[in-house]
């Protein structure tokens, strides 16, 4: 098979090769899926970094741990009926060597996400770590029906999902974007109240339309928004971070404690693995019904993978994808 691999940690054009490895082959429990479209994550690239002093987890490493394609062959155990099937792949690469950035991958089978018919392989390629992030994020806690939920960086990929499926879960979304400039890139039937944060005061502006505090924050940089978010939450709120820019973050701890505030710090190759089928599930159905969607920012060949992993350790928003010879995409 066609894959990209690493055997060192470095820049990407440095270490990232594209060549012929051998095909894998699905074991007990497992299906091998032919590869169509890969999806790249901040933790892919950050993985192939060697970011926070992390070391090469095995010998030889294909990146990235969301797909979409077709299952071509399944393991003992596995019913033979999945073959032909369009799925959408997570967790590839989350603790196992071989991830999707190559032409077949092969997962546990509940890890094969059928992918209706009707949905694009680049959208099933982007549902899974950012999906399943900002699924845990605003359902963690519980139900959101009728709450309101403040998802900072709302036009982030994580941001993005969140806001639609707290909205797809009865919620009022409150989303914040860094410049005012960005405030007409959110889209209203989502996001009742955007809110920038170089305006003069967010705090008012969000109290604005949450008089009583916000119940749910999905929080993109924890070190940055600690205060803001103090100064915003109800009683009892939860504040479900997945991010932060300084590794020993500052809290306002009395404050926060004397409103019950419960903390949630979320990383997503450790969520329970009921948590993550379930989220699974829901994603494939808000998908389905038209309620999320997503941005897709850049689309690299395979034979360009460096680029696109340049791309997401730019930043920006959008999704980054990475398409693989000899798949159809729908």
């Amino acid at each position: 098979m066609i894959a990209s691999w690493y055997d060192g940690q470095g820049p990407a054009a440095d270490v990232l090769h594209v060549g012929e490895l051998p095909d894998p082959r699905p074991g007990p429990g497992e299906v091998r899926v032919r590869v169509t479209v890969s999806g790249v994550n901040p933790g892919d690239t950050k993985k192939r970094r060697g970011w926070l002093g992390s070391s090469m987890p095995y010998p030889r490493v294909i990146p990235h741990s969301d797909a979409a394609g077709v299952v071509d062959a399944v393991g003992n155990g596995v019913d033979a009926r999945r073959v032909g099937q369009r799925v959408w792949v997570y967790g590839a690469q989350s603790y196992r060597a071989f991830g999707t950035a190559a032409q077949y991958t092969v997962v546990p089978d509940h890890q094969a996400v059928p992918l209706p018919d009707h949905l694009g392989d680049e959208l099933g390629a982007s549902l899974g770590i950012p999906g399943i992030t900002a699924h845990r994020a605003v359902f963690a806690d519980g139900p959101v029906d009728g709450k309101i939920v403040l998802v900072h960086g709302v036009l982030g990929g994580v941001g993005s999902s969140a806001a639609q499926l707290a909205r797809w879960g009865g919620a009022t979304v409150i989303g914040t974007v860094r410049r005012g400039d960005d405030l007409d890139r959110v889209d209203p039937a989502v996001v009742a109240h955007a809110v920038a944060l170089d305006c003069g005061d967010p705090a008012a502006a969000i109290r604005a339309h949450a008089p009583d505090g916000v119940h749910r924050v999905v929080e993109v940089s924890l070190s940055a928004n600690a205060d803001l978010d103090n100064a915003v939450t109800a009683l009892d709120a939860v504040i479900a971070a997945y991010g932060t820019h300084a590794d020993r973050t500052e809290l306002p701890f009395w404050p926060l404690l004397f409103n019950n505030v419960t903390v949630r710090l979320l990383g997503s190759d450790d969520f329970p693995a009921a948590a993550k089928r379930q989220a699974a599930r829901e994603l494939t159905a808000a998908a389905a019904a038209g309620a999320l969607t997503v941005d897709v920012s850049g689309r690299f060949p395979l034979a360009d993978i460096a680029e696109a992993h340049d791309r997401v350790d730019a930043g920006g928003r959008g999704r980054v994808l990475v398409t693989v010879p000899g798949g159809s995409q729908l």
